[in-house]
């Protein structure tokens, strides 16, 4: 009998693999990356929770939140900057919309017929800031009088009518956006192109309605949206804590909804549910074992999918995972970026070049600075 060296045991066991799973390689897949630099910086502001989008053309198409003066205030606006060569060189930012409250975190999609939709909410959250910055008297008196200059635009009543899930919707490649308009339900990335034209958006309803997670369906091009489907509760869970969902069409036209997860169970990680029926009906959310937030799901060309969220624990920055089974699995992570200074930071989108590699963008606060700034890498999946 011969001897059975510990290389040959090694090499038998990946050919039974193979053969067990074929097209399936058993190396982990991990990240390449070959460059991350600052694309977007505003001396005078925090620049926030930007959604990165490719054009059919090959165009990148990138929105945020910008013109702030903090995490939470009520400057928000939300700008565009694009780039003709593959993310090398970026715009000077454009402003597309800036309401009398906080325009936040802006989602972006080119639609099959080449309508260009961006999406926001506006909110009230920065209120509270200032009553007790009144209250305190520890600020400084040209900030509090910025403050409260920027919140008497409005009148009590109209603040709250200003409060809305919001869409802008271009049909001249961007040239020119229509006036907002209220969308049912509101996430960081917006909605996606199913491969039936329909449009579908995973998200939340944010101020209006039951305040359910849910999708809604367009028809129209994005021109109006109906309520599709509401996404059941998991038990013990408070539905009040799902936030900042996204979705992915997979090969087999079945669809996936990721969910920031807030409540005790899992708290901090990645939810998923599933539907089989075009959005129709959903599975009860479950874990998936990631924990980083909130998650953004791209098809990859190979029909893999990925997920990009944001690491806000040591080493702070922002990971992804890859799933080869639609979804059923996620790979170990992948790291992007792990250089944060700290967990004010994410977000991060991704899209994929011709040439087969990725280019990711998200938000970062810089150590030892009040600014915000729009961060971006270049890099590729290796086996």
């Amino acid at each position: 009998m011969p001897v059975l060296t510990r290389r040959h045991i090694l090499r038998v066991a990946a050919a039974s693999t193979l053969l067990a799973f074929p097209g399936r390689v058993s190396a982990a897949p991990r990240a390449v990356v070959q460059a991350i630099r600052t694309i977007v910086r505003d001396p005078t502001a925090y620049l926030g929770w930007p959604t990165l989008a490719r054009r059919h053309n090959g165009q990148l198409l990138l929105v945020y939140s910008g013109g702030r003066e903090s995490h939470v205030c009520p400057f928000g606006r939300v700008e565009l900057v694009t780039s003709n060569d593959l993310g090398a060189t970026w715009t000077y930012p454009r402003v597309i919309l800036d309401s009398a409250i906080d325009d936040r975190d802006a989602g972006v999609l080119e639609t099959a017929k080449g309508s260009i939709l961006v999406t926001t909410f506006t909110s009230l959250a920065y209120q509270p800031v200032l009553e007790r910055a009144e209250k305190a008297g520890n600020w400084p008196a040209e900030r509090l009088d910025r403050w409260r200059r920027a919140h008497a635009r409005l009148s009590d009543k109209e603040r709250q009518a200003d409060l809305g899930e919001w869409m802008l919707r271009s049909t001249d490649s961007g040239l020119t956006f229509s006036a907002r308009f209220a969308c049912p339900v509101n996430s960081p990335h917006g909605p996606i192109q199913l491969g039936d034209g329909r449009l579908l958006y995973a998200g939340k309803e944010l101020w209006h309605g039951q305040r359910r997670n849910g999708v809604c369906e367009s028809a129209d091009d994005g021109a109006t949206w109906a309520w599709l489907a509401t996404i059941p509760t998991r038990p013990g869970d408070d539905p009040a804590q799902y936030h900042e969902l996204h979705a992915v069409e997979a090969a087999d036209r079945s669809l996936i909804v990721h969910i920031r997860n807030e409540n005790k169970t899992n708290f901090g990680e990645t939810l998923q549910c599933e539907s089989a029926d075009g959005g129709k009906t959903w599975t009860v959310p479950h874990a998936i074992g990631v924990w980083g937030l909130p998650s953004h799901l791209l098809r990859l060309k190979d029909d893999r999918l990925l997920m990009t969220y944001g690491h806000r624990r040591p080493p702070f920055g922002n990971q992804a995972r890859l799933s080869e089974d639609r979804g059923r699995t996620w790979s170990d992570p992948l790291t992007i970026s792990a250089d944060g200074a700290s967990g004010d930071l994410g977000y991060p989108s991704t899209v994929q070049l011709d040439s087969g590699s990725l280019v990711t963008v998200w938000y970062e606060l810089p150590k030892d600075s009040p600014r915000a700034v729009l961060r971006q890498a270049e890099w590729s999946i290796e086996l």
